[in-house]
């Protein structure tokens, strides 16, 4: 709980039983948690298992694989259900510190933005901390042409950790979202689409064995989706396509006050 307001942290699992645990443990040591919906797609190993013993945890196990974007679909669907006024995404493979979790909650609670990312480029030691040469130049890439074509100004689009308030979940269109790793892209270019403003915190950079990572072939996929959303939004934009992921009559559209209180 933060200022009266319900935090709860989603879980995008699949095969995570070796870092689960730990992460699980650290998420509620930042005393900030409320409760952990934990979304399982189709996991091999003991990812089920292990998060049905952890304390203050919902275990949903979808009956067949959806995909990552479709596992964060469920994720924010059942958070919204609970009463979330703040949701954190967290993964489950340890790659993420969950000790940015009070920054980004106090950054939402106290009315200052509605989404926070935690940016691995922001602090510069994204290659000292093992990101590889070849994803850090995608990166870059990617997120410069993204923010050439929707108008921003953000340090990376491709993080996964990140928070949102309430009003956020409750207004974008997610289903409209793709069920693939795009649907993180689609979904930051969509609350960009709704006038809202999106802060960004410093994260450390961590890639090691149990990390969760897409190979390079599913990154080519990934970074031509990330093209397309950005030009996709570039001509709804100008009037010239029409798009269900940018619906027209919401263009711009955020409260003047996007809070949690709002």
């Amino acid at each position: 709980m933060f200022q009266d307001k319900k935090v709860v942290v989603v879980m995008p699992a699949y095969n995570a039983a070796n870092t689960l645990r730990r992460t699980h443990e650290e998420v509620m040591a930042q005393g900030v948690v409320d409760e952990v919906v934990l979304v399982d797609d189709c996991s091999t190993d003991d990812t089920v298992d292990i998060a049905r013993d952890l304390p203050h945890t919902h275990v949903h196990p979808h009956e067949v694989n959806t995909g990552y974007g479709g596992n964060q679909k469920t994720c924010y669907r059942l958070a919204v259900e609970l009463g979330a006024d703040i949701v954190v995404m967290v993964h489950p493979d340890y790659q993420y510190t969950p000790k940015l979790i009070p920054a980004m909650v106090a950054v939402i609670g106290n009315g200052l933005y509605p989404c926070v990312l935690a940016s691995r480029i922001l602090g510069g030691s994204a290659l000292d901390g093992g990101m590889p040469l070849w994803r850090y130049v995608a990166n870059r890439f990617l997120t410069f042409a993204g923010n050439i074509l929707m108008g921003s100004k953000l340090s990376e689009f491709h993080t996964g950790y990140r928070a949102f308030s309430r009003e956020i979940l409750e207004q974008l269109p997610l289903d409209e979202n793709s069920d693939d790793f795009v649907f993180d892209n689609q979904m930051l270019a969509q609350v960009l689409w709704f006038g809202y403003t999106i802060a960004e915190v410093t994260c450390p950079t961590k890639y090691f064995t149990e990390a969760s990572s897409i190979n390079f072939f599913r990154s080519v996929k990934y970074g031509f989706g990330c093209l397309g959303t950005a030009g996709l939004f570039r001509l709804a934009r100008m009037g010239v396509w029409r798009s269900s992921l940018f619906p027209a009559d919401r263009r711009g559209h955020a409260s003047e006050n996007p809070s949690p209180d709002a």
